[in-house]
């Protein structure tokens, strides 16, 4: 959506327009889901906040003085949500807590798990993507939500910096040292064929 449409939407649903309200919902609701599931792991825990992200949107879309940055006040809703929720759940005792593509960064990207095709594609791709929420479990929390907040809230590191309340060369640091860890541990999955060769030289050599 370009910052004009955006623009007018925001308008509309400023001015309790439902069908506004709607396009937000299916603009952005995909993004928030995805980063609130990361986050906390939790299909149903995620269905509900992100219900809650945009019920609290229609609530107090008209304080909100749009000056261009609606997905920054959109993903701050989410992920104060989901910090809230983490800290619920670690103090009944629950694993799990939260403490804390823009041309102008340096390009950060998540590693590229994908299933080839096959019969078997879909029992692989559920393996890969368990692999990968594991993976993102093994992040210190502050690094983690760094990475959910770039790759799916597409949040620029000055706006991670700024909801964080971190300075932008630690964002930017939290994000290369985590993504390095993800890339370390999904290396089986991304490349299992050669991971095999590996194992079968070294059983050789041995």
């Amino acid at each position: 959506m370009n910052p004009s449409d955006l623009d007018c939407i925001i308008d509309r649903a400023r001015r309790r327009d439902a069908a506004a309200f709607d396009t937000l919902v299916a603009q952005f609701g995909a993004r928030v889901y995805g980063l609130i599931y990361r986050l906390l792991g939790q299909r149903e825990v995620a269905e509900d906040l992100t219900q809650e992200t945009f019920l609290r949107v229609v609530r107090t879309i008209e304080s909100y003085e749009h000056d261009g940055r609606f997905e920054a006040w959109l993903f701050r809703i989410a992920a104060n949500l989901a910090r809230d929720h983490a800290r619920k759940r670690k103090r009944r005792g629950s694993m799990g807590s939260l403490d804390a593509g823009h041309p102008d960064e340096p390009a950060a990207t998540l590693p590229e798990v994908n299933a080839p095709p096959g019969g078997a594609a879909a029992l692989i791709a559920a393996e890969q993507e368990a692999a990968l929420q594991k993976a993102l479990d093994h992040l210190p929390a502050a690094d983690k939500e760094i990475v959910m907040l770039r790759h799916f809230a597409e949040m620029s590191f000055r706006e991670i910096a700024e909801l964080l309340k971190i300075p932008l060369g630690t964002a930017l640091a939290r994000a290369h040292r985590a993504l390095g860890k993800l890339r370390t541990e999904l290396e089986p999955v991304i490349h299992p064929a050669e991971q095999s060769e590996v194992s079968r030289t070294e059983v050789t050599n041995g």
